[in-house]
């Protein structure tokens, strides 16, 4: 018989007695439990239960912060609810911009210069898809050496960075054709309405792919933090290319190699000689165990179900692993539908947990055949020795290493990237 279904069957009967014997000793104490909880006069529509600990509530931030990470160890499913949505930006400050004064201009190597209102926007052709955006310092070793408690537990702090969301708004190829491209037209630079101006460029042809000049997120405007009222969405291409606050896209011939691109994303390594590559593009082939994880705290040993969020900018998840051995043995996972390109994917795997230590981790192959490498074959993959983490503990990106959370005997689960 399989033991994790026979453990299953054990953890359910389990329950059941276990509920029958506290039913009668709790039915004469819930109506004083029930009336001693002063019940609210009002409630706001949409707000979760206040007994919800994992509800979905804003997260009360300065104007002046500048990252909230997603606590993906609450998550479930695969769309992040906008108030939990990761947040990064580059000014001191967030922007506060009225969608009535709001312009999205289309010029340079175009035929016509064109400037669009946000009701004119919102008239053209639109679309509706599921995409993740991932910062691509997402995972660095950097953060797994400096948690901070103040940004939530490990895996929030560690994998935080990636949320994923259904974006609504205007193909880019629409407004590029509707402007009229000129011969030499091979890439854009564009840029958004915030203090610092940030600035990306994007090759055209993948402007004319799958682009698209984003409004809303989740059946809803796109919040300030994630570009309200317009911002770029470049689907499987890393975070920075997705310019929240869009206000200027200018066709041009060439890379402009902007700030950001060029001294602020653009990281040496080992494996160039220690230069720099200045361009990234697709966000490699990625999973993590979202619970347990680390930070969480198994109550004893017994049937638990692993689940976690895999996903790759190159296409679709075609399947996880999962190991419980620390890498000896995988066995396959199940995906829940759906299974989109470019999007997250959850996954589920049923455990019996003895109650020894455990190494538990997650290996996802996606459907142009990447496997996802272990922190040892991407040491080797970039030039790095095995006894030099200090490399990849200064601010490295594109970190897409397998993350093992370790299970001590007393449920205890911690971070065992680097142990």
């Amino acid at each position: 018989m399989d033991s994790n279904r026979s453990g299953r069957r054990r953890f359910l009967k389990s329950a059941a007695l276990a509920g029958l014997a506290a039913g009668a000793e709790q039915s004469a104490s819930a109506q004083s439990a029930v009336s001693e909880a002063a019940p609210k006069e009002t409630h706001t529509h949409g707000e979760p239960s206040r007994f919800a600990k994992d509800g979905v509530r804003g997260v009360k931030l300065s104007l002046n912060h500048m990252t909230y990470y997603t606590p993906l160890q609450d998550s479930a499913g695969i769309i992040t609810p906008a108030p939990f949505h990761f947040m990064q930006q580059h000014s001191s400050r967030l922007p506060d911009i009225d969608p009535a004064q709001h312009r999205l201009t289309v010029h340079g190597m175009v035929d016509r210069p064109l400037s669009f209102t946000m009701e004119e926007l919102k008239r053209l052709p639109s679309v509706s898809r599921i995409y993740f955006v991932e910062c691509h310092g997402n995972g660095s070793p950097m953060r797994h050496s400096d948690n901070d408690p103040k940004e939530g537990l490990p895996i929030q702090y560690t994998h935080g960075m990636t949320s994923c969301s259904e974006w609504t708004g205007v193909p880019l190829s629409v407004l590029l054709k509707e402007a009229g491209l000129q011969k030499e037209a091979s890439w854009l630079v564009y840029e958004g309405a915030d203090a610092g101006k940030y600035t990306y460029t994007l090759p055209l042809a993948k402007a004319m792919d799958d682009v698209m000049v984003a409004y809303a997120q989740n059946g809803e405007p796109v919040r300030p933090e994630q570009g309200y009222p317009l911002r770029m969405l470049v689907p499987g291409w890393e975070g920075p290319f997705n310019v929240k606050w869009l206000r200027h896209i200018k066709v041009v011939d060439q890379p402009y190699m902007t700030w950001n691109e060029s001294m602020n994303h653009s990281i040496p390594r080992a494996d160039l000689g220690g230069k720099s590559r200045w361009y990234h593009f697709q966000m490699a082939v990625k999973s993590v165990i979202t619970k347990p994880s680390a930070g969480l705290k198994l109550p004893g040993p017994g049937f638990y179900e692993i689940t976690g969020l895999a996903w790759s900018g190159l296409g679709a998840v075609r399947k996880v692993e999962v190991s419980t051995d620390g890498g000896r043995s995988w066995k396959d996972a199940k995906l829940q539908t759906p299974v989109l390109r470019m999007a997250h994917t959850r996954f589920n795997f049923d455990w019996n947990w003895d109650g020894e230590e455990a190494v538990i981790q997650s290996r996802c192959t996606d459907d142009q055949g990447e496997v996802q490498p272990s922190l040892a074959e991407l040491n080797k993959n970039w030039g790095i020795s095995e006894d030099s983490h200090a490399q990849m503990k200064s601010r490295a990106i594109h970190i897409n290493a397998i993350q093992p959370w370790k299970v001590a005997r007393d449920g205890s689960v911690h971070d065992a990237m680097f142990s």
